[in-house]
C-alpha cells in the first residue's frame, strides 16, 4: 500500500473512531493497488452502534473532501481527498448481526446476492476495533458448516445451467444483446460455483477473474477456456463461444 493511501486511511479512521458509536473500521483490498489503476479507491466499511453524524457533520470532519455526495437510505459517503476517490459504506452492527442469526433465510438471501459481504468482512484490515466485535464476526463465518457450501454450489450452479440455456436459445435466435446478457450471467455463475467447490467468499465482480484462476481447485482446461469465453478480441462466432461455455460447464459439474 502506498504511504499517501496508508496515511489518508489512518487519518479517516481516527476522525471515525472518536464517533462514540462506532465499533469498527475496516479497508477494503481495493486500496491495496496502484493509484493509478481504473479499479483503485480507497473503500472503508464502518460498523456502529447507534446513530452516527449527519452527513454535513462527516463532510466537516473529514477536512476538506471533493465532490461529496452521501446516500441516505444505506449509508454511504463518496468524495476525493487528495485527489484519491474515496468510499465509506456505514453499517449496522445489529443489522449484520440479525442477518447472521437469520439461519434459515441466510442462504435464501445470498443465493440472490452471492457472497461478497463475507468476503469484504474475512479480508478486509481492520484500523480501528473498540472491542473484540470483528474477531468474533470472522470466527463465526469462517465456521459456516459443509451444507451451506453445498447448497450454495446447487443454487449457483442450477442457475449456470439456466443462463447456459439462455446462451444457447439466444445463438439460434441471432439475438445479439440476449446473447451478452445470457453470457454475464453464465460467467457470473459459473464463477460462483467454483468459489463454492474451493470453499471460499466471492469477491467483488471487479475481482473475480483476478482470485478465480489462483484457486486451488479448477475444472480441466479451466484458464484457456475462461479466457475463450470472455475475450472480446478474438474473431470467434456466437456458436463457437456457446460451446466453449458448454466444455465449460461441464467440467464444473462432476468437480468435488
Amino acid at each position: 500500500m502506498r504511504p499517501k493511501v496508508e496515511r489518508i486511511a489512518e487519518k479517516l479512521s481516527t476522525v471515525m473512531a472518536a464517533w462514540k458509536s462506532v465499533e469498527c473500521v475496516s479497508l477494503c483490498e481495493q486500496a491495496e493497488g496502484d493509484v493509478l489503476d481504473p479499479y483503485f479507491a480507497l473503500v472503508l466499511d464502518v460498523y456502529h452502534r447507534g446513530p452516527i453524524p449527519s452527513a454535513e457533520e462527516r463532510r466537516a470532519a473529514f477536512g476538506d473532501p471533493g465532490a461529496f455526495e452521501s446516500a441516505q437510505a444505506q449509508p454511504k459517503d463518496r468524495f476525493f481527498l487528495e485527489g484519491l476517490p474515496i468510499r465509506i459504506e456505514y453499517k449496522r452492527v445489529e443489522g449484520f448481526e440479525e442477518f447472521i442469526d437469520r439461519e434459515s433465510e441466510l442462504l435464501w438471501i445470498l443465493k440472490n446476492s452471492g457472497t461478497y459481504m463475507f468476503y469484504r468482512v474475512e479480508n478486509a484490515k481492520v484500523l480501528f476495533s473498540r472491542s473484540d466485535w470483528i474477531d468474533g464476526v470472522r470466527k463465526r463465518i469462517h465456521g459456516l458448516p459443509a451444507a451451506f457450501w453445498s447448497d450454495l454450489r446447487e443454487s449457483f450452479q442450477l442457475k449456470m445451467e439456466h443462463h447456459l440455456a439462455d446462451l444457447g436459445a439466444s445463438v439460434l435466435q441471432d439475438d445479439g444483446f440476449f446473447f451478452l446478457v445470457s453470457l454475464a450471467g453464465f460467467a457470473r455463475y459459473s464463477a460462483a460455483v467454483v468459489f463454492m467447490i474451493n470453499r471460499r467468499f466471492e469477491p467483488s465482480h471487479r475481482l473475480i477473474e483476478k482470485h478465480l484462476l489462483d484457486l486451488p481447485l479448477l475444472p480441466e482446461d479451466f484458464p484457456g477456456r475462461w479466457e475463450t469465453l470472455l475475450r472480446s478480441d478474438l474473431e470467434i462466432s456466437r456458436e463457437q463461444r456457446y460451446k466453449v461455455a458448454e466444455l465449460i460447464a461441464k467440467s464444473i459439474v462432476p468437480l468435488k
